[in-house]
């Protein structure tokens, strides 16, 4: 069986090998012709998926391509494309939109069509299915159309595409068998719901929880560096109760292609329908003021930004990817150079960014904040340098 994944991200280039590895033919389909062009060369644009993996997947059943005419032959179509925020912080389809309007005009009669994109409830009912009926030239019972939220949490090396449970919900009956089938054979675990509002859902509530949990240990951390207290001790006892706590940790604000934007999905529907997820807003406010509170804290620390070299480390979102969507470590440095600073990186992961390269560790500094610390990082490099952890401990 001949299976397309449009979009060859964090999200859909595990999926697309995975696929390729139980025995499917499948076509990777991406617009960005640079990494079309790395992927071919059996380089990896992700860290979770290693050059080994490529060139295996490329050696047998995965080929590559940016053309939309691949999908042609194949029985299955996956949608894995960014659903971000716009520049108004309102969420942002136009990605799925165009993956839908590309590959519509070259859909076969019986295709099933899944959609793993975070998107608000009754998107893919009332967009995903009419979209591609309106510029193909199938009727909408000529097709399948099923829905299935992704799980990758990169770096994770414990929950992975083949252990984490799937969610699977078809519009029809048929489209929610036919999908089961499929992950069936490379997931362990398939979970079949009673509609794709509910899997939408389902995918929005899971971040949003960890969204508002993020939120309140922030908030809490600000006030354990006030109290004098290291909030890492605080949470480790308190993770020693064995029920009803779970630990979240603190830091800088929140990144990533998940945990910021998706609760903004629920929120701005819940407004749509005439009510208000007031945890989300205030979860969202307390998140986007993180950096302000770290500035603060650090021009209290050395007495005034203006003129001070600062080191910031670390700028992706999270540790140990080179990932920096959504990196809440943008504001900080915009902000500390407001502030009169004369600030530098150092991710020798990201390497370059925002037209920056990483600069190398070394104690000729007035100050260092730690953003993100990879495990890489040797902070001893950084000497007698006073230090601010965003990650928790008050140091």
């Amino acid at each position: 069986m001949k299976i397309s994944v449009v979009g060859l991200g964090y999200v859909g280039l595990p999926l697309a090998i995975a696929a390729a590895e139980s025995g499917f033919l499948v076509t990777g389909i991406d617009s960005n012709l640079e990494k079309i062009a790395l992927i071919k060369s059996g380089k990896s644009p992700i860290e979770d998926v290693s050059e080994m993996e490529i060139q295996k997947a490329l050696g047998s059943k995965l080929h590559v391509s940016h053309d939309f005419s691949q999908v042609m032959d194949s029985s299955i179509v996956i949608i894995c494309v960014p659903t971000p925020l716009g520049s108004d912080r309102k969420p942002n389809l136009s990605f799925v939109e165009q993956a839908a309007i590309s590959l519509a005009k070259y859909l076969a009669k019986s295709t099933l069509v899944i959609l793993e994109s975070t998107v608000q409830p009754g998107t893919t009912r009332s967009l995903l299915g009419p979209l591609i009926s309106q510029h193909s030239k199938l009727k909408p019972e000529d097709f399948e159309v099923a829905y299935s939220p992704e799980r990758i949490d990169p770096a994770n090396k414990t929950w992975n595409l083949q252990n984490t449970p799937k969610i699977v919900a078809g519009l029809s009956a048929k489209a929610s068998i036919l999908a089961r089938d499929f992950y069936s054979r490379f997931v362990h675990h398939v979970i079949v719901c009673e509609s794709p509002e509910v899997a939408e859902l389902a995918k929005l509530l899971e971040n949003s929880f960890r969204y508002i949990n993020i939120s309140f240990i922030n908030e809490f951390s600000i006030f354990c560096r006030k109290l004098g207290v290291d909030v890492e001790q605080v949470i480790r006892l308190a993770s020693s109760k064995p029920y009803g706590f779970m630990p979240f940790y603190p830091g800088v604000g929140v990144g990533g292609h998940c945990i910021p934007i998706d609760p903004i999905y629920l929120s701005e529907k819940a407004i749509e329908m005439g009510t208000r997820i007031r945890f989300i807003e205030l979860a969202d406010e307390i998140n986007l003021s993180m950096p302000l509170s770290f500035i603060n804290i650090a021009s209290e620390k050395i007495g005034g930004l203006a003129g001070k070299s600062v080191m910031v480390v670390g700028v992706s979102y999270k540790p140990n990817v080179s990932d920096v969507r959504e990196t809440p470590v943008e504001a900080l440095v915009l902000g500390l150079k407001k502030h009169g600073a004369n600030v530098v990186w150092h991710d020798d992961l990201v390497k370059e960014w925002k037209g920056e390269k990483s600069t190398p560790l070394s104690d000729n500094f007035d100050l260092a904040i730690i953003a993100t610390n990879h495990d890489y990082i040797d902070l001893d490099k950084l000497g007698r340098v006073p230090l601010i952890n965003t990650r928790g401990s008050i140091l």
